[in-house]
């Protein structure tokens, strides 16, 4: 019997896209403006805001790598059981965690997915 790679159709990939671009964009706005705004900084100090406990979150889950973990823990699975779900949480915390200070892992998981795309999927009858 024929296998076939990894490789979801037209609707799923643009499905990947979206979902991998919004996290990206995610991603760009709560570090360049939450994050590293110095004025962001000193506004929070002392006021419970939702901008403010959102920020801390973000910093406290970086300074954890969740990001680069969730990553890392998702393409294993994707490479070892390719599913599109998995594919799409891998995508998108490698999207956030390259952002968001946790690269190396972020990176690692995003050549594991990239290689999930060649291992076989499922079985097609030929």
């Amino acid at each position: 019997m024929a296998r076939r790679s990894f490789h979801p159709g037209s609707k799923t990939t643009q499905l990947i896209i979206l979902l991998g671009g919004f996290a990206l964009g995610w991603a760009i706005y709560m570090r360049y403006a939450l994050v590293e705004q110095s004025a962001v900084g000193l506004a929070c100090i002392g006021v419970e805001t939702s901008t403010c406990q959102a920020r801390s979150l973000v910093i406290e889950m970086f300074g954890y790598s969740v990001f680069g973990i969730t990553a890392i823990v998702a393409a294993i699975i994707q490479f070892i059981r390719p599913s599109v779900a998995v594919f799409i949480i891998g995508v998108m915390a490698s999207a956030a965690g390259v952002v968001l200070y946790n690269n190396n892992l972020a990176s690692l998981a995003a050549g594991l997915l990239l290689i999930s795309l060649a291992r076989p999927w499922r079985r097609v009858k030929g």
